[in-house]
């Protein structure tokens, strides 16, 4: 930034020098109001008298709300000296060992991530003692994963202060928009599985559309996918 700052300085005295004596002339403003935004929706039950506002008005919200659960999380993990994912982890592994026998892939599903990246997390979490691996009675290609004595004590030192933090977060729904929003979240998480496959079919048709430097060029900007 530093950098980028003093080049612009550079170049703007390198302009006024060249311009002294002179004023530098500028555009007018046409006065014209941009032309309408596409629409970034078409179905009718996410249109509100023909526009899309509402609905872009929605995704930033859920954004808004996403960027400020994610610095909740975090504080959370802070607390017991752990990285976000694994805090996460760790709890989910923690409440899903109440309904039986927890493996990685129960983990991966609950978490909506995959199988590869929470067998990093679940080794992390191994390797500081939080939880334990062990094989599967009925099939030793099975790994259940058991939270330590060490690692339930900590989920309990921070429990008092994460109910005081997610009441006031949540605070806002009553018992009926609670179970409203959760299965509408968890009905947006499928159909969004679903939107990444659509968009990725899109980019690859695309993709396939342009001359073979130009497909190198667009695959190398698309990058690796994510894990998780």
């Amino acid at each position: 930034m530093a950098k980028s700052a003093a080049r612009s300085t550079s170049i703007g005295k390198s302009v006024i020098g060249k311009s002294a004596g002179k004023e530098i002339s500028k555009k007018p403003a046409t006065g014209r109001p941009a032309s309408r935004a596409a629409l970034t929706v078409s179905r009718p039950e996410l249109l509100v008298d023909g526009s899309d506002a509402q609905f872009r008005r929605l995704v930033h919200s859920l954004f808004g709300f996403l960027v400020r659960h994610q610095t909740l999380r975090e504080g959370h993990a802070a607390v017991i000296g752990l990285a976000g994912i694994e805090y996460t982890t760790l709890i989910s592994i923690r409440h899903l060992s109440a309904q039986g026998d927890v493996h990685v892939r129960a983990v991966a599903d609950h978490l909506h991530l995959s199988g590869a990246f929470v067998t990093t997390v679940t080794n992390k979490l191994e390797t500081k003692g939080l939880i334990t691996k062990t094989s599967h009675t009925g099939d030793r290609r099975r790994i259940s994963l058991v939270v330590t004595p060490h690692g339930a004590e900590l989920l309990e030192r921070l429990a008092p202060t994460q109910a005081q933090v997610n009441d006031v977060q949540f605070g806002c729904l009553g018992a009926r928009e609670f179970h409203q929003l959760l299965d509408m979240v968890q009905r947006l998480v499928d159909s969004s599985d679903r939107a990444i496959a659509l968009q990725r079919y899109l980019a690859d048709t695309n993709v396939k559309q342009l001359s073979p430097e130009a497909q190198s060029i667009a695959l190398a900007k698309r990058g690796k996918p994510r894990k998780g």
